[in-house]
């Protein structure tokens, strides 16, 4: 029987942690965590968040990006995972939103895994519009004075 992706992921992070000859209770003061929790994610017998990840990952001084491979929170592949990692990192984006970003992410990788690669789509036409002297006027009425003085309005019939 194969072990639980849980057990692996904590076995993983124990080795790292004894590769550094860090202390359950160093990593976990370093991490921000309890002691007890730590113990269990090593374990196999607690899930943590991408968010704990992230701090067990710092106090490794590993990338956050390996934990989450390892966690199956983030696939692995090769050089083509910069949305992901992108999202991973915006510290302004809470952990759900995150999740649901790479959920989003995935969605459009299996949608696009179905799609035949026979003809590669196309982007949409780029839509142009056609600047009247009416609405290039209103347009820079509300436009602040100083934007551009020498700007001229060409008008259209």
């Amino acid at each position: 029987m194969a072990p639980r992706p849980d057990h692996a992921l904590g076995a993983f992070i124990r080795e790292q942690r004894e590769l550094a000859g860090s202390s359950l209770r160093k990593l976990a003061a370093e991490a921000g965590i309890s002691n007890p929790y730590l113990s269990q994610v090593e374990r196999g017998l607690r899930k943590p968040s991408a968010e704990i990840l992230q701090q067990i990952a710092k106090g490794l001084r590993i990338s956050a990006e390996t934990l989450y491979v390892r966690a199956g929170i983030l696939d692995e592949v090769g050089d083509d995972r910069s949305a992901e990692a992108a999202i991973l990192a915006d510290h302004r984006l809470t952990e759900r939103q995150k999740r649901v970003l790479l959920d989003i992410c995935s969605s459009f990788h299996r949608e696009n895994a179905e799609i035949a690669p026979e003809a590669p789509a196309k982007a949409p036409a780029k839509k142009t519009t056609k600047t009247t002297a009416t609405s290039a006027a209103k347009a820079s009425s509300k436009a602040p004075a100083a934007a551009n003085p020498t700007t001229r309005i060409k008008a259209t019939a």
